[in-house]
């Protein structure tokens, strides 16, 4: 009489269920929340302060030629002549007013927008109000050449709150590149293939007659 084994027997593959598609696609969504939510707390805020300066005719030129030269100063704002004297003012090196300030113009209107991004929101007004100084300073040297001159039209004020993206945000945006990610892997994972015959039980062969006379 044959013994039964007493340990804990292993279930068997077919009785193993995979994890549903959708949790590949949560856990996802999961992963990129955290980390996303947590990149924004930890991100040092950003601030940012515009100052604006418009170019006006004077004697012998019109509002086109204005037009033209406010172009050509939004270029010239963030060159080394300008953002030379710029530093004096505000306070900071050259390399941070480069990598800090930018320019934007309108083709409609002869006005120069100058924008300073920092993680100090004094600072970012500093440095905006100084190369809308120095931008000034030069077109008025150049104004018996060029018949326009540049004027403060609305100065930096300080901002009331950060630029950058809020921690939400970046949660969000983590949430929802996590789930591309997720959906990505369920398209590109190996399937199991469905088309190959199943194998059929086996079934014990009946007992010969000299078993079931040597059994007796």
């Amino acid at each position: 009489m044959t013994e039964n084994p007493t340990g804990p027997r292993r279930p068997s593959p077919a009785r193993v269920r995979a994890l549903p598609a959708w949790s590949l696609l949560a856990a996802g969504v999961l992963a990129g929340g955290l980390l996303g939510g947590t990149y924004g707390l930890v991100r040092t805020p950003t601030y940012t302060a515009t100052s604006y300066v418009v170019a006006v005719p004077i004697e012998k030129s019109d509002s086109a030629t204005a037009l033209g030269f406010a172009q050509a100063y939004g270029r010239v704002a963030t060159q080394l002549a300008v953002l030379g004297d710029a530093q004096v003012w505000a306070g900071v090196p050259v390399r941070t007013l480069e990598s800090s300030v930018q320019t934007a113009t309108s083709p409609d209107a002869p006005m120069v927008a100058i924008t300073a991004t920092s993680s100090s929101p004094d600072l970012a007004v500093d440095m905006a109000n100084a190369v809308s100084r120095a931008l000034t300073r030069h077109a008025t040297d150049s104004r018996a050449d060029t018949h326009v001159e540049l004027r403060q039209f609305a100065r930096a004020t300080r901002p009331g709150g950060p630029s950058s993206a809020s921690p939400a945000v970046t949660g969000l945006v983590g949430a929802s590149a996590g789930g591309l990610l997720g959906g990505l892997v369920l398209l590109v994972r190996p399937r199991r293939a469905t088309d190959e015959p199943a194998r059929p039980p086996s079934v014990p062969s009946p007992a010969t007659a000299a078993d079931v006379h040597g059994q007796l």
